[in-house]
């Protein structure tokens, strides 16, 4: 069994716990082996979170025993405790308790301004993390051996996975459950969960989603949605453009640089998921290239043929 631990600090943000807690509550309720603790980073067992919910029946840090692969998540709470020396130094010994567990092979996540606390852990040095962007320059300024990513929603970095903050606790957890268990199985946590990107089961778009959308420039999402929502149209690249007011230079080479492939390979993507999503579902070729913009049943069967290790056996054959 998975042991997912959730620390409830001070003040915590209840979306940064409660969001993570929930995806894998649904993960357990779906069969995955998984117990879900909360516990305190001191010896108080009763917290108030900065909405003034409280929390109680916690288990202290340091009675719980973890093993490689169990999970830690570390929630933002309110800025004033996590930039007081006094309280920083009261925790001391659950940063290095968090330390133990890392070398142990636990996975030790955060979100939001829980990335300070990791980042006292000394773990973060010289590798990617990232926070709130409210914070920005304050943990540039507080951690200057960590590499601070700016433009991602989720970082992950040998067992070390921060988030943003907010919503994107979820989609770290999504992450993690679809590399612990599988894309199928996170697909279907997501739509439980009715994740606004999550529409269905064979939705297309969804694998794409997790893959290049843990990114914050919101042009490049809009560039993306359109992408999604006109398969069928063809859209060009001058028609992506001016949907989102960019030149064709400019979007071109801010894609390539947020997403880390090209339109052209991105649509290509979605065209691909999108055809093995409606032959699943039955639908003959020529049905298929109307939907995803081709002018003849050929192409679909060529593009199909270059990903021909992904295509699930019952659509093998494209002669319909």
């Amino acid at each position: 069994m998975r042991k997912i631990i959730f620390v409830i600090p001070p003040k915590v943000h209840l979306l940064d716990i409660n969001g993570p807690a929930h995806i894998f509550y649904e993960a357990k309720e779906y069969g995955a082996d998984v117990e879900l603790q909360f516990i305190s980073l001191n010896n108080k067992t009763e917290i108030e979170s900065s909405a003034g919910l409280y929390f109680n029946q916690l288990v202290t840090f340091n009675q719980i025993e973890l093993q490689e692969n169990d999970v830690l998540f570390i929630p933002g709470f309110e800025f004033s405790l996590i930039s007081n020396k006094t309280f920083l130094e009261s925790i001391q010994p659950f940063l290095d308790w968090v330390t133990t567990q890392y070398h142990k092979g636990v996975h030790i996540c955060s979100v939001c301004t829980g990335s300070f606390i990791l980042a006292e852990t000394g773990l973060l040095n010289q590798k990617i993390a990232t926070t709130h962007w409210k914070y920005f320059d304050q943990f540039s300024k507080k951690f200057p051996y960590v590499v601070l990513a700016k433009d991602r929603l989720f970082t992950s970095s040998k067992n070390i996975h921060s988030s943003a903050g907010v919503s994107s606790g979820i989609d770290l957890s999504l992450f993690l459950i679809e590399q612990f268990f599988g894309t199928k199985f996170a697909l279907d946590i997501a739509k439980e969960a009715v994740v606004y990107f999550r529409r269905s089961t064979s939705d297309p778009q969804l694998s794409i989603f997790l893959q290049y959308r843990n990114h914050l420039d919101q042009r490049i999402h809009n560039a993306q949605d359109y992408l999604m929502h006109n398969l069928s149209k063809a859209p060009t690249a001058e028609e992506l453009a001016n949907q989102v007011h960019m030149s064709k230079r400019n979007l071109t080479r801010l894609f390539k640089k947020t997403v880390g492939i090209t339109i052209g390979k991105y649509l290509e993507k979605l065209r691909v998921e999108k055809a093995i999503s409606l032959l699943s579902e039955g639908n003959k070729v020529d049905f298929v290239a109307k939907q995803i913009g081709f002018k003849s049943p050929n192409q679909v069967r060529f593009i199909l043929k270059k990903h021909q290790d992904i295509l699930p056996t019952e659509i093998s054959s494209l002669d319909k």
